[in-house]
C-alpha cells in the first residue's frame, strides 16, 4: 500500500506538476501583464534602508543569475553533445564549483535581503507577504542547493548528474515517463526540485515578473547623440 502510494505521488509530483507549473507560470504573466501592468515592478526598498543593500543586491542578482543559465545549459543539453570531449564526471565537478560559487553568493546575499524586509520596519512596512513568502523560499532553495554539493561528491561519476538531466530532459520535451528518472533519486534532490517547481508556479504572483522586462535592447540600440543647445 506505501509503496503504492509513494509510486502514484511520485507521478503525480514529478509527471504532472511540473505541467501546471508550467501553465501557470506562462499563463499567469501573460495575464498580469495585459491586466496589472502597474504591479509589474521590482518594487525596490533602497531608498526606504540602503545599508549593505547594493552588497547584497549584487550577490543575489548575480547568483541567481549564474544558478539559472548554469541549471538552463547542464540540465537541457543532452549527453551525446558533450560526451565526446567531456566526460560526466568532470561535467558534474564543474557544476560544483561554479554553482557552489554561485550558490554562495545567491544564499548570503538571499539572507542579507530577507533580514532587511523582516527586521527593518520600513522595509517591512513596505513589503507584501508575498514578497517576503517568495524571498524565503529563494534562500531555501539556495539552502538546498547548497546541501546537494555534499551528496554529489559521494559519486562523481556522473550517473546522478545525468539522472536528473533525463528527467528535466523529458519533461520540457514531452518524452514521457519522465516520472520514473525521479524514483531512485536521493531525497534532498526530490526537495530541491519540487521547491524549484513551486517557484515557477509563484512566479507570475512576486515580484519576479520584472525579470521579462530585462533590459537587453540597451545592449543593441543604436547611440543617442546628445549636443548642447547654440
Amino acid at each position: 500500500m506505501y509503496d503504492a502510494i509513494g509510486h502514484y505521488l511520485i507521478h503525480l509530483i514529478y509527471g504532472y506538476y511540473p505541467y501546471l507549473a508550467g501553465t501557470v507560470f506562462l499563463l499567469g504573466s501573460l495575464l498580469r501583464f495585459d491586466h496589472g501592468q502597474y504591479t509589474w515592478k521590482t518594487g525596490s526598498s533602497q531608498m526606504l534602508s540602503s545599508r549593505n543593500m547594493r552588497l547584497a543586491s549584487n550577490l543575489f542578482h548575480i547568483g541567481i543569475i549564474v544558478i539559472f543559465f548554469g541549471h538552463l545549459v547542464g540540465m537541457l543539453t543532452p549527453h551525446w553533445v558533450y560526451a565526446p570531449f567531456l566526460h560526466a564526471g568532470t561535467k558534474q565537478l564543474v557544476a560544483i564549483v561554479v554553482g557552489g560559487i554561485a550558490g554562495a553568493m545567491c544564499l548570503v546575499g538571499g539572507a542579507m535581503l530577507l533580514y532587511r524586509r523582516i527586521f527593518m520596519p520600513r522595509v517591512r512596512q513596505s513589503s507584501s507577504l508575498m514578497d517576503t513568502l517568495i524571498l524565503g523560499i529563494l534562500v531555501v532553495q539556495a539552502g538546498l542547493g547548497m546541501g546537494t554539493i555534499f551528496f554529489s561528491l559521494g559519486h562523481m561519476d556522473g550517473e546522478m548528474m545525468l539522472t536528473l538531466s533525463s528527467w528535466a530532459q523529458a519533461i520540457v520535451f514531452f518524452s514521457g515517463g519522465a516520472a520514473d528518472y525521479m524514483q531512485e533519486v536521493s531525497w534532498i534532490y526530490k526537495i530541491h526540485i519540487f521547491l524549484g517547481l513551486t517557484i515557477i508556479l509563484l512566479f507570475p504572483f512576486t515580484r519576479l515578473v520584472h525579470v521579462w522586462s530585462a533590459p537587453f535592447g540597451y545592449v543593441t540600440r543604436r547611440y543617442q547623440l546628445v549636443r548642447r543647445r547654440g
